[in-house]
């Protein structure tokens, strides 16, 4: 067993074409299975569901579970229909996301909520939790069952935390990070894992995935919530300024709105409670977040959550396995530079 460390930074740009070409073969398979679950005689389930998962994701939650499969050399085939159950959960909770958002692009597209109302986005999401489950029965592991069943119902904890916590200056940084860690990270975690369990692993081999997947995913997360602001829609796919608007405490206002000095701490006030919301308050509050350095903050807990992710990784055997998602967890710090 390697306990090599890999630290973050210097060398190419990273990607996640390492992990793409290790799983492609496994993906097919898992693709397979989400289009034949997600036919119904109802046309509207397929077209609508559709629409999102063809949209342009990477697919990064369900990759994370083939390629700990790989890591583990695991020959089997049980994982597959687990990974399509982490997508079709993933993808009920962007559809849900997006209703309670009032959120109108998503990966560069119309979300489903703007072409065909939130009622049917609402239902389609059930739906595809219902295939999900289905999928999880499947796999015949009543261990594998737990540990997304408990990831699903953490997540949606989360995002009622979430959005109880919307428009509440008096948040900190300890909770942001609870919600985080639920609505993002829990399901990074649970992909790892599972596939250790189908693997028959030991104990301490699923907790190192969890911990993999669960420190990646908060890093994830870190990132997405800097680059709010500090991108347009195009980088991000979906509007600029979208948790601004929602008044949504991520870490860079946390962090600004702690530092700033009267006036700044006015302005939040008045933005987080949905007073100071034009284009112009928006870039108001970019000013703010950079002049406090909110924004390498944030982007700097993003690099100490990855390097404990890799860290995570050190009890198991160098290989293509290990570097693609060494790899993956550089390429998702980096998205932010």
């Amino acid at each position: 067993m390697s306990a090599t460390l890999h630290r973050l930074g210097g060398g190419p740009a990273p990607s996640l074409d390492p992990m793409m070409a290790l799983v492609a073969h496994d993906m097919n398979l898992v693709n397979a299975v989400i289009l034949d679950r997600m036919k119904s005689e109802i046309p509207l389930i397929p077209e609508l569901a559709g629409h999102l998962i063809a949209g342009g994701g990477k697919r990064m939650r369900p990759m994370l579970t083939l390629a700990s499969a790989k890591l583990l050399g695991y020959p089997g085939t049980r994982h597959h229909r687990l990974a399509a159950a982490v997508e079709f959960i993933h993808t009920a909770t962007l559809l849900h996301d997006d209703v309670v958002d009032g959120s109108d692009l998503r990966r560069g597209r119309r979300t489903a909520n703007i072409i065909w109302g939130n009622p049917a986005s609402v239902l389609v999401g059930d739906f595809l939790f219902s295939k999900s489950f289905e999928l999880m029965v499947e796999s015949e592991s009543l261990k594998a069952l737990h540990i997304l069943s408990n990831a699903s119902a953490v997540i949606a904890e989360g995002e009622v935390n979430q959005l109880t916590a919307v428009r509440r200056l008096d948040l900190g940084e300890e909770r942001y990070l609870d919600i985080i860690g639920a609505k993002t990270a829990a399901l990074f975690a649970a992909a790892c894992r599972i596939a250790a369990v189908v693997a028959e692993r030991s104990e301490a081999e699923e907790l190192a995935l969890d911990a993999y997947g669960r420190n990646l995913g908060i890093a994830f997360q870190l990132v997405d919530d800097a680059i709010d602001y500090v991108s347009d829609a195009g980088t991000m796919g979906k509007d600029a300024g979208d948790d601004f608007r929602e008044g949504k405490m991520t870490l860079p206002v946390i962090l600004a709105y702690a530092r700033g000095d009267e006036s700044a701490r006015a302005f939040w006030k008045a933005a987080i409670t949905g007073h100071r919301n034009s284009d112009e308050d928006f870039a108001e509050a970019i000013r703010l977040v950079q002049a406090s350095r909110s924004v390498d903050d944030t982007l700097a807990r993003a690099r100490h959550y990855g390097q404990r992710a890799i860290d995570a990784l050190g009890g198991f055997a160098a290989g293509a396995a290990k570097d693609a998602m060494i790899e993956a967890v550089e390429f998702a710090v980096a998205r932010a530079y």
